[in-house]
């Protein structure tokens, strides 16, 4: 399955901090109608080197699993209409997880789309490793606050096609 180059898409590679993050493996998302297209940045990240997985859902309540993507692969139906790779794609450790929001706040908080995959993997993901997770987003949905729960995970860093910002 082919990415779209889009304008906004193509501007998140420009945003991207490639030094801070050289050579990390990084777990990405096909996106769906309405985000931002991710599809540049990651076809750029893996021509850079970078190893690229794409998640798929093992389940209600559970992390989600990265699994090796490379241009080209093929992607699969999964639930709430996302694309995936194959379950006999490699297992992806991200050290870098790029993670889609409906907004984001000044100061790292987000809110996703209300299942919790989000903020259970990168919770899994932290106890193990170390794990940057990036929102990436149009900069048009920031907003001044958001309603949180205590399971919700922070933001690192936001990526937009209008900058990149570090909230720690």
């Amino acid at each position: 399955m082919q990415c779209q180059d889009t304008s906004a898409g193509v501007e998140l590679i420009r945003h991207f901090p490639a030094v801070q993050f050289r050579g990390a493996s990084i777990g990405g998302y096909w996106p769906l109608s309405g985000e931002i297209n991710i599809c540049p940045l990651m076809q750029a990240l893996q021509n850079g080197g970078h190893c690229i997985g794409l998640p798929r859902i093992l389940g209600p309540e559970l992390p989600l699993e990265f699994r090796l993507w490379t241009q080209g692969g093929e992607l699969y139906p999964g639930p709430f209409k996302t694309l995936q790779p194959a379950s006999t794609k490699p297992v992806i450790i991200p050290e870098l997880v790029l993670v889609p929001l409906l907004a984001f706040t000044a100061d790292g908080a987000r809110l996703g789309y209300g299942g919790g995959y989000y903020d259970r993997t990168i919770e899994c993901l932290r106890r193990n490793h170390n794990v940057f997770a990036c929102g990436v987003a149009y900069a048009g949905q920031e907003t001044a606050n958001l309603p949180t729960e205590a399971h919700d995970v922070s933001l690192d860093a936001i990526l937009t096609q209008d900058y990149f910002k570090a909230f720690s």
